[in-house]
């Protein structure tokens, strides 16, 4: 798949809320997912690790309210979105995230996502 088709099949995904498909799907076996500085989750390394924090995170919400993932912007070898979600945790309560995720694509899979937002 070319870095567009990739973009447009991770949003695709996402937008149904397939958010493990499109891991599953998408990313290399090697991918790494890193969150801003002062996060409290460390870089994943790994598909399997990528999945598993996924789905703890999921299991950490207590009510999905909204979802919202832009349009691609493709750029060489990597594309962004805007993804915006408005989430109840189960232990923290209800809070909005509005994130900028860069992806970086190799041979058809991605193999970084590197996320953007406001820290605490």
């Amino acid at each position: 798949m070319s870095v567009q088709e990739v973009a447009n099949k991770l949003v695709e995904l996402c937008r149904e809320g397939k958010h493990t498909d499109a891991i599953n799907e998408l990313y290399d076996d090697n991918a790494v997912n890193i969150e801003p500085e002062g996060s409290p989750a460390p870089p994943t390394e790994g598909k399997e690790a990528i999945l598993k924090a996924t789905e703890q995170w999921f299991a950490s919400v207590e009510e999905m309210h909204s979802g919202e993932v832009s349009d691609p912007i493709v750029a060489a070898d990597h594309f962004a979105c805007r993804m915006t979600y408005d989430v109840t945790y189960k232990e923290q309560g209800r809070n909005v995230m509005d994130e900028i995720a860069v992806f970086g694509v190799r041979d058809g899979k991605i193999i970084s996502a590197n996320f953007f937002y406001k820290v605490g």
